[in-house]
This record gives structure tokens, sequence and C-alpha cells, in this order.
């Protein structure tokens, strides 16, 4: 049974896709099975894991609105071990359409449901929305992780956030929980950064991911070669940032695998 994991925050730059993106494949590099669902009608997921968004026919959106096989979709990455659910600009519609469908919340769940015997780990990129795309990202979910901004005003709009993932939690999906919120953008230089981390440790304490994804310009540059970071240069800050991320994932969901030669005492 795999763990399917939400990356989402209402607030947009926060570095989800980035997030969605760099993690998954880290996971992928540590022999982890992974899917990544790119839920977000700009598709950047998409477009950063290579693939041209304009030739994709076939999408998230039609396996929502249309009952379409997420099975026949999937697209292998250039990433071993990942794969992705393509989005697309249609997705915009996606929520208008949805409102009158029954059980409309658990739309995305159920198309998950038909794939997740596939993975390890399921990621889905949510939008910067708290819409019904994201609602049923939070319900299809086993986990939430949050994303937040080493800047000014980081902590705004969370409140919103915490509030809906309660919502979820009384009425839709009462096993979701917060995988852990990721401080992103750090610049060890500025006070600023500094001030940002304590004050999320001080909010949320043990909830916070030791590992800090620092601000680096391999990671700006990697999308627009359509390529996670660890795939465009693997000795980045950037890089090493996301298979720290990926280490810790393991380890707090015990998926931690030791190899027979790391066994041998010599």
């Amino acid at each position: 049974m795999s763990k399917v994991i939400a990356i989402a925050n209402q607030k947009g730059g926060v570095g989800k896709t980035t997030t969605a993106i760099n993690l998954a494949s880290s996971l992928a590099v540590l022999e982890q099975r992974v899917l990544l669902v790119d839920a977000d009608p700009q598709a950047n997921a998409t477009s950063g894991m290579g693939f041209d968004i304009r030739t994709i026919k076939t999408s998230i959106y039609e396996c929502l609105i249309d009952e379409v096989d997420p099975n026949g979709i999937i697209l292998n990455t250039e990433v071993e071990k990942l794969d992705l659910v393509p989005s697309h600009i249609d997705l915009v519609g996606a929520e208008i359409e949805m409102t009158n469908m029954p059980d409309r919340e658990q739309i995305l769940k159920r198309v998950i449901s038909r794939i997740e015997d596939r993975y390890d780990f399921i990621f889905i990129d949510c939008s910067p929305s708290l819409g019904l795309i994201t609602i049923n990202a939070l319900t299809a979910a086993d986990s939430v992780l949050i994303p937040v901004q080493c800047e000014y005003f980081a902590l705004e709009g969370l409140g919103k956030l915490l509030n809906t993932i309660k919502i979820v939690q009384n009425r839709l999906n009462t096993g979701l929980v917060i995988e852990g919120f990721l401080p992103t953008m750090y610049d060890a230089r500025l006070r600023l950064s500094n001030q940002v981390v304590d004050e999320i440790r001080k909010h949320f304490q043990q909830m916070v991911f030791e590992t800090i994804i620092q601000r680096n310009i391999r990671i700006s540059e990697a999308p627009s070669f359509g390529k996670p970071v660890l795939m465009y240069d693997i000795n980045s800050t950037g890089a090493v940032n996301y298979l720290n991320l990926g280490r810790e994932i393991l380890q707090k969901n015990d998926k931690t695998r030791i190899s027979h030669a790391e066994k041998i005492i010599e």
C-alpha cells in the first residue's frame, strides 16, 4: 500500500511544485516506486519533468471528469522509478464541472485507488488555492506536507490552510495528518530567514522537518531544462537538501532500507 502525500499551501510561490518534483525524484533515486500527480492547472510539475504540456492529450482532468482509467495516462519520466500523471490547462474548469457530481470531494481518491498498489509513495502537487481540487487532494491523502517560505508574511494564511485541514479531518478524511512543515528558500545570510525558521519551530515544534531547503540557483534553473535538480546538478546544494528530505521522509515512515552490504561489519 502506498503513502499518499499532498503538498499544499494556498500561498503562491512557496516552493510547492519545486518540492513535489524534487522530493519525488529523490525518493525514486532512493529506490522507492514513486508517482507524481500534477493537480495544478498551471501544469508546472508536468513541464518541470520535461513534458510539453501542449502535446498532452489526456491528463488528470479526464480522470476526474470523464472517469478515464489513470493507468492508461501515466507517463514514465527520465528518473527511473518515477512516473507522472500530467495536468493540463483544462483543469481550470474542472471545479465547476465537479460541483454537481456525487461525492465530489472523493473523486480524486477514487482515481488514486486504481493505481496506488503500484507505488510506495504518491505525491499530489496542489494548486495555490483551497478550492475543490485541493479539497479532493486532502481527502485522498494520508498526510499533507506544507512548504513555508522563509520570508516576511511566511505564516500569513497558514491559519486558513490549517482550518481547511481540520474540516477535512472532521468531515471527509479522519486519517489525514500533517506530514510536516518544510522551510523553503532559506538564506543563512539573512536574519529574517533565521527568524522565520525559529518562529515556525516555536509554533509547530516537532512537526517541522529537520531538513531546510536553502535558496539555490540550481533549483531555479532546473525546471527550464525540464529536469529535477538531481538530474541537472547532483552536486548542488539543492540536490543535497532534497536528498536529505527524502531520507527524512523514509525515516518518518519507517521505510529506510539497509542494503545487505551495509549490514556487513568489516
